[in-house]
């Protein structure tokens, strides 16, 4: 008997949250343990669970995932992941909602669905192998990085 994933083959988006953790000009990243794009380098993250807010979605994956526990600095930005098949079924729908955030405590390691974690300069993490939107997502975060730390208000 095939145990199915109960993300594939979905009624309707799932609701997805990433992280751009920066620190001292560095971004973290993880290398995916799972699909959607299992071994590949990608932000930290996953699906928000039932009763549980965009925040405390975003806390609890990248606790998970990296071991570090963040604070949330903005908003970036709002991306569809559709993965679908050759006859146009549609296998994979997040709907994912990215933040910038910042590592506050913790000790940095690759848990549960990833299977590695680590931080990188921005220029190595740019040249890195990444989905288009990942890499648009981390400029975005660098550029608002740089203002919130001119402005610390700005949040």
């Amino acid at each position: 008997m095939q145990i199915m994933d109960a993300r594939e083959n979905p009624e309707r988006p799932i609701i997805g949250v990433g992280a751009v953790i920066m620190r001292d000009g560095e971004v973290l990243l993880i290398k995916r343990g799972k699909p959607p794009k299992k071994g590949e380098w990608s932000l930290p993250g996953g699906a928000q669970e039932l009763g549980e807010t965009v925040h405390g979605a975003l806390k609890r994956e990248v606790k998970e995932e990296t071991g570090l526990e963040i604070e949330v600095l903005d908003f970036l930005d709002t991306i569809d992941l559709v993965d679908s098949r050759e006859d146009g079924s549609v296998r994979y729908h997040y709907t994912l909602l990215d933040y910038l955030a910042a590592p506050t405590g913790g000790r940095l390691r690759a848990g549960s669905d990833a299977s590695d974690a680590r931080f990188f300069n921005l220029d190595e993490a740019l040249a890195l192998p990444l989905w288009s939107e990942t890499r648009r997502i981390i400029s975005l975060a660098a550029n608002r990085y740089e203002q919130l730390k001119g402005h610390p208000d700005d949040r």
